[in-house]
């Protein structure tokens, strides 16, 4: 045979051999998207999330499809639930309020309520009309394609209402309602789900605490859960700023994170002025009358601060820290906007600590740039060094505080220091009257927080009182398993 024969021979056999195993690999990928589930589940570690805390989020249990994401270095494999079919009963709209972690944990009620009334939920709007002025949209925020392919198979998401419907939500024609606060599943089923039927689209134009804390199936808590530790990504951009942070601060060490809520809105909200001028007093009280929506209006400092429902004062804070005994030289990251009174007030906590650090002071102009006027975003940010942080301490009981400390739970209940501002007022006080020296005013502080750490404990529920017991999102105990050797199991 001729050289040339034989060469258009091996030709053939290299073209045959190339169809057979393109042939091959279109049929095991075919196969993959029904035997996915099964096959994925024994893949090495390697192809699976590390934990619930990085940005990619663990694989779904009972996957069924794949979704491949490349970066310049490593692909990344995630397992997708497969769809739940169900006929959808209408479409729900709503409309967060709050700031973001207000609006972090509505999104999980919201879609916990739509999977259990079989709607099809649109893509949640934030608020923009509130203290903060953001304009930002849910995609701003969170990575809006993960969040619906992380629920499929829980409750169909869509971006937008279709047109027929979008057309009569623009002209103002959809049914608008705030649901009742602290609401049970029952009021969902015979209140709001008749309303979506009749209407094919009901708008929610208030999310805040509308779903009760207590008395769900278990399920639902569940799904609660998965929405907030699982489905609600930041988007790579704010991820990336985050991580860089994080990155910068570890690489000197271990570090506090501090939300010090001494902000101007908290301030005026909450009537307190301690430690303020009367110029600054009189500004907070013209606030709060500016807003409709803060309904306490006349308050007495002094009785509130009393009463523990003040946030502590950066002079407070810093006897508090001083006497938990941190090491003088400990990174304290401020998890918090601008500080009302600024370096007047910080001046205290700044002798005491002079490793006190800030987004601000970590990164460039450049670098937060593209974060200016958007206040969620910025808030996005301490949310990730907080939840990394090797403590995490709040002044006040709000959003950020509640929601953080729960998400530190789920990770492993990490050291979170839930400060009796009850106890501490009084200690504070008897403090700096002379009645307590410095060794028994260090002494009763570390008492009274003995367990105030974030542990393992029962949430605390007050029949008929759901604004006085322990918020879901702060110790999501359905969600949490402790095992005997302590460590923490998820679902």
């Amino acid at each position: 045979m001729t050289p040339r024969c034989r060469g258009g021979k091996v030709w053939i056999i290299r073209a045959s051999t190339s169809i057979v195993l393109w042939t091959c690999m279109v049929q095991l990928v075919a196969l993959g998207h029904v035997w996915g589930p099964r096959v994925l589940k024994s893949l090495p570690a390697c192809f699976t999330a590390a934990n619930s805390g990085s940005r990619s989020p663990p694989p779904l249990a009972g996957g069924g499809g794949l979704d491949l994401a490349t970066s310049k270095n490593k692909a990344k494999l995630v397992v997708l639930p497969p769809r739940r079919v169900y006929k959808s009963n209408g479409y729900l709209m709503v409309s967060c309020n709050g700031g973001l972690n207000q609006m972090r944990a509505a999104i999980c009620d919201m879609v916990t309520i739509a999977r259990f009334l079989n709607v099809t939920l649109v893509v949640p709007e934030l608020d923009k009309a509130s203290f903060w002025a953001d304009l930002s949209e849910f995609e701003d925020i969170f990575d809006v394609d993960h969040f619906i392919t992380s629920l499929r198979g829980e409750v169909r998401i869509v971006k937008k209402l279709p047109l027929k419907l979008k057309a009569k939500a623009e002209d103002g024609a959809v049914f608008n309602m705030p649901p009742v606060s602290w609401s049970n599943m029952s009021y969902y089923l015979h209140q709001i789900l008749p309303l979506i039927r009749k209407h094919k689209v009901l708008h929610l134009n208030k999310t805040d605490a509308r779903l009760a804390n207590n008395g769900l199936p278990l399920e639902l808590q569940k799904l609660r859960c998965h929405v907030n530790y699982n489905s609600l990504l930041f988007t790579s951009k704010i991820d990336a700023l985050g991580q860089k942070i994080l990155k910068i601060l570890q690489q000197n060490g271990p570090f506090v994170a501090l939300h010090l809520r001494y902000e101007m809105d908290m301030l005026a909200f909450s009537g307190c002025t301690l430690g303020c001028t009367d110029e600054e007093a009189e500004e907070l009280t013209r606030l709060r009358h500016a807003y409709p929506w803060w309904k306490e209006k006349v308050i007495i400092s002094e009785m509130k601060r009393r009463d523990g429902l003040c946030p502590l004062t950066p002079e407070e804070t810093a006897l508090v820290l001083k006497a938990f005994d941190f090491d003088r030289n400990i990174q304290i990251y401020i998890a918090a906007g601008e500080i009302y009174g600024g370096e007047r007030r910080m001046a205290a906590l700044y002798s005491a600590y002079p490793n006190i650090v800030r987004k601000e002071t970590l990164l460039s102009p450049m670098d937060l740039k593209p974060f200016q006027n958007h206040s969620s975003q910025m808030a996005a940010l301490d949310y990730i060094v907080s939840l990394a942080s090797d403590v995490f301490i709040p002044t006040y009981d709000g959003n950020m505080a509640k929601v953080m400390e729960g998400h530190r739970r789920f990770l492993g209940f990490r050291q979170t220091i839930l400060l009796d501002r009850i106890r501490l007022v009084e200690l504070i006080d008897q403090y700096n009257n002379g009645l307590l020296c410095w060794e028994e005013f260090s002494l009763a502080v570390k008492i009274a927080h003995a367990d105030r750490i974030g542990g393992p404990a029962p949430r605390l529920a007050i029949p008929d009182k759901p604004k006085d017991e322990e918020y879901f999102y702060a110790n999501p105990q359905e969600c949490l398993q402790q095992r005997f050797d302590g460590k923490l199991s998820s679902f």
